[in-house]
């Protein structure tokens, strides 16, 4: 059988990944194409579209390998506390690389590694906590929702430019038609790019999801239920 090209070699899945990854990063994400990507890999647009095809596949590889870093929770963590570890390393991920998140645009993520270490153990830890299957699909689409919209309108990298676009468009405001925006400048800004903000969304859709816990019987009602039996 013949020997496939060493350009063909090059063209891992986790070199390709890696690479678009910078270039999206360093540049932005109208920098990323199959020729600007295939070059800094050092190999041909044929042997890169022969492993992802087209954009979407390419954001489908970079996302992928992305979700590899979610982290695996040890089984019987509490609900409440797996799902916040869960949902906020999807956020911290998100907020490190807005440029993919502006790429992917409304695309699914679907990729096996996002699937295999964020939805399906969710899913099965809110079944198992008590759960219906549609109580567990929409608790995890409402915090799913909730991180990517928190991470999509703000870039978190640059949270001091982001400050500066959001102070200077309210300063430009009317006082008389907007007084409750161009009043509070001082105090909306801020809030602009405050973590905390995501965090304290998600525990509160944590709370309200939180399955009820089943009462816990105690010694004095055994007893009392034994001596009527």
């Amino acid at each position: 059988m013949p020997r496939q090209s060493a350009s063909l070699d090059r063209a891992t899945p986790e070199r390709i990944a890696v690479a678009a990854l910078s270039v999206v990063d360093d540049q932005g994400p109208a920098a990323l194409s199959f020729r600007t990507l295939a070059a800094r890999l050092d190999i041909s647009v044929a042997s890169l579209q022969r492993r992802c095809t087209d954009l979407a596949g390419l954001l489908d590889l970079v996302t992928d390998h992305l979700a590899e870093r979610l982290p695996d929770i040890a089984p019987g963590t509490p609900w409440a506390d797996a799902t916040e570890s869960r949902f906020t390393a999807l956020y911290r991920l998100l907020t490190a690389h807005p440029g993919l998140v502006a790429l992917r645009g409304s695309r699914p993520w679907m990729g096996r590694n996002l699937l295999a270490r964020l939805v399906e153990p969710q899913l099965a830890d809110s079944v198992a906590a008590g759960m219906t299957a549609e109580e567990a699909i929409t608790a995890y689409r409402r915090m799913y929702l909730l991180t990517l919209g928190s991470a999509s309108f703000v870039d978190h990298r640059d949270p001091a430019a982001t400050r500066a676009v959001t102070r200077a468009a309210l300063a430009a405001l009317d006082p008389e038609d907007f007084p409750v925006l161009s009043g509070g400048i001082a105090e909306i800004v801020p809030v602009v790019t405050d973590h905390e903000v995501y965090y304290g969304a998600l525990r509160q859709l944590i709370r309200a999801a939180a399955p009820a816990s089943p009462p816990v019987s105690s010694p004095s009602d055994s007893s009392s239920a034994l001596s009527q039996e």
